[in-house]
């Protein structure tokens, strides 16, 4: 699909990693950037976000290059939105939308698809009104009265229905999550969760410490699910559970932190994270202020953590490791990809778990392997989907 990105400088962060980030989401989704458009504002313009010159320039842009969406780097209100699809004649799509998008084609697990859906609901439910444009323009006339409002009333009822069914459904797994922690802090098995920003590298790190064999891939939110599993770390600390977690991107939608709020709590409870950075990245810095926001949101902040410095190999550094005042490990250097500086990293974990509180020495953990299943495997055992109102044709008209 031939897209046409807009990105809008506000003189706020590092605008040309913004747009370079846009169009790596923007091609995760499926679609092919032909152009993109920029612009420099001190604040949005009510109606069209951009200004009524800059949506004509868009407007030009689109028929001259064949675009068949138009998508912002920002969020769009729905009547910025409704506004824009309606001078543009086209479909437009805000940051929000584009990556809920890619998240509904990631999310492999039941848990993680109805994590998706909830998200999405909550998105559309401010945009009902959109999918039913047509009957706006109709003027009257016998059983043309209002059907427009009674279909949108139909729709919030419905969305809210499935809204309802899913935070259900949702909440079981959350309760099935909580008794797999309570069981894994009594037998006080030292857990730790993979952190960063996507595409940093996080389930190729989690694959080389654990074999794991989860899906790979040089793409935004190659993997959303949560995965844990069981790591013998040698006789001093035994088994450690080790979980890789989806990645964190600029000013990720709200929607998705609360959808996926159950699964982020694996995060939540970890004794230790590993926030995996791309050393190679030129905005790395700015990446890992991003992560520990939404960390703060989730109210993972308060973890101990250890940079990764992932893909040392690119940035041509050397494998080794930084400690901080109280002589903790705070930063360990390696490559994921070429296993340069994984002992280093294994090293650093047995460290930390030796020094936990209350941690049991000289032990090895038989953690019950139903624990450390994947969310996908959790899920197959929750009961059957309840039976709730379907939402294909909502908005669809």
């Amino acid at each position: 699909m031939r897209a046409a990105l807009v990105g809008i400088d506000f003189g706020q962060g590092d605008f040309a990693a913004s747009v370079e980030e846009l169009q790596l989401l923007a091609r995760s989704a499926g679609a092919e950037p032909i152009t993109t458009i920029t612009a420099k504002r001190a604040a949005p313009d009510a109606a069209y976000f951009v200004g009524s010159g800059k949506a004509d320039e868009i407007a030009m842009a689109v028929q001259d290059h064949r675009i068949e969406i138009v998508i912002f780097n920002h969020a769009l209100s729905p009547a910025q939105q409704r506004n824009l699809e309606k001078r543009l004649n086209i479909r437009v799509l805000d940051r929000t939308s584009l990556i809920l998008d890619i998240f509904a084609q990631r999310a492999a697990s039941h848990e993680g698809k109805l994590q998706v859906e909830l998200a999405q609901l909550q998105h559309l439910a401010t945009r009902l009104i959109r999918g039913w444009t047509h009957l706006e323009r109709q003027k009257g006339g016998i059983g043309l009265r209002g059907p427009g409002e009674t279909q949108l009333e139909t729709d919030r009822r419905l969305i809210g229905e499935r809204v309802k069914a899913l935070r259900a459904r949702l909440g079981k797994l959350r309760k099935q999550h909580e008794t797999q922690r309570r069981s894994r802090g009594r037998s006080q098995t030292f857990s730790v969760s993979l952190v960063g920003y996507t595409n940093a590298g996080k389930s190729t790190l989690f694959n080389a410490v654990t074999k794991a064999g989860v899906y790979v891939a040089d793409q935004l939110f190659a993997t959303l699910d949560t995965t844990s599993r069981r790591v013998y770390m040698g006789q001093e600390v035994g088994n450690v559970v080790i979980s890789d977690t989806v990645g964190f991107v600029r000013e990720l939608p709200h929607q998705l932190v609360a959808a996926f709020r159950a699964t982020l709590e694996e995060t939540i409870h970890a004794d230790l994270l590993l926030h995996v950075v791309d050393a190679s990245s030129p905005v790395r810095m700015e990446q890992i202020e991003q992560v520990n926001l939404v960390l703060k949101e989730i109210g993972a902040d308060h973890i101990p953590q250890i940079l990764v410095w992932n893909k040392i190999d690119a940035a041509e550094l050397e494998p080794s490791v930084e400690r901080d005042e109280y002589d903790k490990i705070s930063r360990v250097f390696l490559s994921a990809r070429t296993g340069a500086g994984l002992d280093l990293l294994r090293s650093a974990i047995v460290e930390w778990a030796m020094s936990a509180p209350g941690a049991r020495l000289n032990q090895t953990y038989a953690v019950d392997e139903e624990e450390l299943a994947d969310d996908a495997e959790l899920a197959d055992d929750a009961e059957a989907a309840e039976s709730s109102p379907t939402l294909t044709q909502v908005g669809s008209h």
